[in-house]
């Protein structure tokens, strides 16, 4: 009777798989959503002419088809976008910014007056009103303690709204240079809870592999370092050089050996060449460049994104007298500096990619930028290129962003009139997608071109 039994057991046991798919059906993966996105016109980030009554076809998060509107009708069952009164432009990336705060008055104390926990609720709300003025992807060049992070674990996660994050957590600095905190304050004055490496400071070429490696740790995706002073500092010049040549290319050669690129803050001459020589990817700001710094961004193929909102804004606060004195003269000083530059830039052919340093200004008025690009020389379509395609390309993710093409994510946005004839159009998004899914712009039902659907 036992080894009847136990037979019994063995041929059950080896019955099971034979029988299981028998009776368990296989789970359905959901059908992914499909939006048809019909626009008046598509002006699609490549830089070619404007297409007219153009079809988007959308399933789930990516681009399936990209064609004439009469060659093909809304399939059964998809969400109909009517955009055939815009104009139809991927989703903008904004390639400086820094989304977790804004310059405000008294700003000088935060160091010492903020905590990284009010860095990342303002950022919840920062970053918003970045994605509802028709930004669907930006670069943050650096934050306090990190907070950018988890902003970004937020919005990948859908808990709240905002554009695709790719950040640099802490900037690199020099000590006593633009990123030191602790400019001008006590000697012995130290930030509770933060470890030398957090701070974003180092001396030394071995230190500044070890600050890379701590910001990639601990979330970074691309590195930013600050290869000269800047204007929001104490104690530094505008123009003056900070890091050595060993330590720039410790800096950029760890960021790539790591698989992130490297941007440098770099307003002076010397600090500009001295990067580019270094191998870095962009030079932020590029406030005072002169031929062989352009002939060298050049032939490296480096790229300038050129802020010149930043400059706008701080003038504008000096001459309100609501800028430091520490700041103030280099504040003046710095705007005819950028715009001179920027128009040498675009004269001697430097890849420029759009940035705006919002933070520095309001955020969500990111597109004030290209009226200043325009203005200092770039064409319009020139404009819209270096905040889409070539964007995309500085950032590292020219597979996924910065032209409307299949296979691409279905970040779009719609605008009333057409940019290339007035760029300021720009500022007002009539709608917004990113990836596949419309953004509520926050108006009322009534006022909300194209519908919501």
């Amino acid at each position: 009777m036992r080894l009847a039994a136990v037979r019994w057991l063995v041929a059950a046991f080896l019955a099971v798989p034979l029988l299981g798919p028998a009776v368990v059906p296989a789970a359905q993966e959901p059908a992914a959503r499909v939006l048809y996105v019909r626009a008046g016109t598509l002006l699609d980030g490549t830089g070619g002419p404007a297409r007219r009554d153009i079809a988007i076809l959308v399933r789930g998060e990516r681009i399936e088809k990209v064609e004439p509107a009469r060659s093909f009708p809304p399939p059964a069952g998809a969400v109909i976008l009517d955009l055939s009164g815009k104009t139809v432009l991927p989703g903008l990336i904004d390639c400086h910014v820094h989304l977790t705060g804004e310059l405000k008055k008294g700003w000088e104390w935060e160091p010492v007056t903020r905590t990284p926990i009010d860095a990342g609720i303002a950022g919840t709300v920062y970053a918003l009103r970045t994605l509802r003025a028709g930004f669907t992807t930006v670069r943050n060049l650096g934050d306090e303690g990190g907070a950018s992070v988890p902003l970004r674990r937020a919005i990948e996660a859908g808990l709240i709204e905002g554009p695709r994050i790719i950040t640099a957590r802490r900037s690199l600095s020099i000590t006593g240079g633009h990123g030191d905190d602790l400019n001008a304050f006590r000697p012995d004055l130290r930030l509770a809870g933060v470890e030398p490496l957090d701070a974003g400071v180092c001396d030394s070429p071995d230190a500044c592999r070890a600050a890379v490696r701590y910001q990639v740790k601990y979330g970074a995706d691309v590195i930013k370092l600050l290869a000269t002073g800047g204007v929001l500092s104490s104690g530094d010049e505008l123009g003056a050089r900070q890091l050595s040549d060993e330590e720039l290319r410790a800096i950029i050669g760890e960021a790539h050996a790591l698989g992130r690129k490297a941007a440098a803050h770099a307003h002076g001459t010397a600090g500009i060449k001295a990067a580019v020589l270094a191998g870095i990817d962009s030079i932020e700001h590029g406030s005072i460049l002169d031929d062989e710094a352009v002939r060298l961004m050049k032939e490296h193929g480096t790229y300038l994104v050129p802020t010149l909102m930043a400059g706008e804004a701080v003038e504008n606060l000096a001459k309100s007298g609501e800028m430091p004195e520490f700041a103030a003269a280099k504040a003046l000083a710095v705007r005819p500096l950028m715009q001179q530059s920027f128009r040498k830039a675009v004269a001697g052919g430097v890849k420029i990619a759009f940035g705006t340093d919002s933070g520095v200004t309001p955020h969500g008025r990111n597109a004030h930028e290209f009226e200043l690009m325009v203005a200092g020389g770039m064409k319009p379509m020139e404009a819209i290129v270096a905040a889409t395609r070539s964007a995309a390309d500085l950032l590292g993710r020219a597979r996924d962003l910065g032209t409307v093409e299949p296979g691409k994510l279905a970040d779009l946005v719609a605008v009333d009139g057409d940019p290339l004839a007035g760029i300021a159009v720009l500022k007002a998004p009539a709608a917004v997608i990113k990836g596949g899914r419309p953004v509520d712009l926050g108006r009322d039902e009534g006022s909300r071109p194209g519908g919501r659907p």
